[in-house]
C-alpha cells in the first residue's frame, strides 16, 4: 500500500489580494518545471496543512496549495463577506494567471471536489485533468443527509452532541439554526457551536475511529472557520443552482478524471460519485472498499497517490517515476 511522499517545504510563498477584504495565502512546492497541480481543500473553510503537499511526487509536479477565502492562513479568518462560490472560482483563475500557468491538474476532495468541478465547467480549456476524492455534489439531498436526517441514524451518539447547542424548536432546520448561532453576537455560543459543528464532521469522516482526525476538527482555529463558512454556504444552497454539476456535466467532455470514493463514506455517500461518473464518460471511478471520507485513511491515501502517478504517465510519459510498477 502506498503512503504519502516525504514531507517537503515550499520553495515560494505568496500573499494574493483578491476582492476586499480578502487576501489569499498560496505556496508552491516540488519541481517548478513539473506538471502544475492545484490542491483544492475541503470545507468550505477547511484550509490546507503540510500533508497536502505529500500526495504528489515532488520530482514530477509543481504543487500549488492555497487557502480559500477565510480559511487557513488566508485573511481575514472565518470572514463571510464576499465569500461565495463564484468568488472562489474567480480566485482560482486569478491564481493561475498570477503564477503564469497555462493548464493544470486539479486535486480536490469533498468540497474541494465540488469547487474543482465547478471551476472545470467554467474554464474547461485550463484543466488538464481532475483527481477527485469524496465527491460532494452539493445537492439539497446531500445537505439533508448529513445535517438533518441520514448520517444521524448511523452515528446517533455523535448526533446528540451535534444537536445539543440548538433549541429543540429549531431542530427541523439544523443548518439555519447553526448559521444563526455562528453569526450571532454571543461569542461563547459561537465558539461552542463551531466546535460542535466541526466535531460532528470529524467523528463521521473515517470508517475506523481516528483520534488524530477528531483532534484536527476540534482545533478552535480550524473549527471556527470551517463551521462559519460551511453554514454560510449551505444556508445559501452553496451559491449554485440545484443539481448544477450534473446538469453541466457536458462541459467536462474531454477532461480525464480519476474519482476516488470510500464505499462507507458517511459524509458524502457513494451515490454522489456514481451519479457523477455516469454522466462523465472521461472519468474513472475507484470505489475504495474499506474506507470512509477522509483522505488520511490508508486505502484512500493509496488510491490518491496511484491517481497522481497515473497523471504523470498520461502527461509526462517520458518521465520515469521510481514506483511506476506499483
Amino acid at each position: 500500500m502506498l503512503t504519502l511522499y516525504p514531507e517537503i517545504k515550499p520553495y515560494a510563498q505568496h500573499r494574493l489580494p483578491v476582492q476586499k477584504p480578502h487576501e489569499l495565502y498560496l505556496e508552491e512546492c516540488g519541481d517548478p518545471d513539473g506538471i502544475p497541480v492545484l490542491f483544492v481543500h475541503g470545507g468550505p473553510g477547511g484550509g490546507c496543512d503540510k500533508k497536502a503537499r505529500s500526495f504528489f511526487n515532488p520530482e514530477h509536479y509543481r504543487i500549488v496549495l492555497f487557502d480559500q477565502r477565510g480559511a487557513g492562513q488566508s485573511t481575514p479568518h472565518a470572514e463571510l463577506e464576499n465569500n461565495n462560490t463564484q468568488a472562489l472560482i474567480s480566485d482560482i483563475e486569478m491564481i493561475r494567471e498570477h503564477l503564469g500557468i497555462e493548464q493544470w491538474v486539479l486535486f480536490g476532495g469533498s468540497w474541494g471536489s465540488t469547487l474543482s468541478l465547478l471551476y472545470a465547467q467554467t474554464y474547461p480549456e485550463r484543466v488538464m485533468g481532475l483527481i477527485l476524492r469524496g465527491i460532494f455534489l452539493c445537492r439539497e439531498e446531500d445537505l439533508q443527509w448529513f445535517y438533518q436526517c441520514g448520517a444521524s441514524h448511523i452515528f446517533p451518539d455523535y448526533w446528540e452532541d451535534f444537536v445539543y447547542p440548538v433549541a429543540k424548536d429549531k431542530r427541523d432546520d439544523m443548518v439555519t439554526a447553526y448559521y444563526e448561532l455562528l453569526t450571532g453576537d454571543n461569542e461563547l455560543a459561537r465558539m461552542g457551536a463551531a466546535k460542535a459543528w466541526s466535531l460532528w464532521e470529524g467523528h463521521c469522516a473515517t470508517l475506523r475511529p481516528s483520534h488524530e482526525t477528531v483532534e484536527h476538527f476540534g482545533d478552535p482555529h480550524t473549527a471556527l472557520a470551517l463551521a462559519r463558512i460551511e453554514a454560510h454556504y449551505f444556508v445559501n444552497k452553496s451559491f449554485i443552482e440545484p443539481n448544477q454539476i450534473i446538469k453541466n456535466a457536458s462541459h467536462l467532455e474531454g477532461i480525464p478524471g480519476i474519482i476516488v470514493h470510500g464505499r462507507y463514506d458517511m459524509v458524502c455517500p457513494l451515490d454522489n460519485a456514481v451519479s457523477l461518473h455516469n454522466v462523465w464518460p472521461d472519468s474513472q471511478l475507484n470505489i475504495v472498499r474499506d474506507a470512509g471520507h477522509a483522505s488520511s485513511e490508508p486505502s484512500i491515501t493509496d488510491a490518491l497517490i496511484r491517481a497522481t502517478r497515473d497523471m504523470v504517465r498520461r502527461f509526462r510519459p517520458d518521465d520515469q517515476d521510481g514506483d511506476a510498477s506499483d
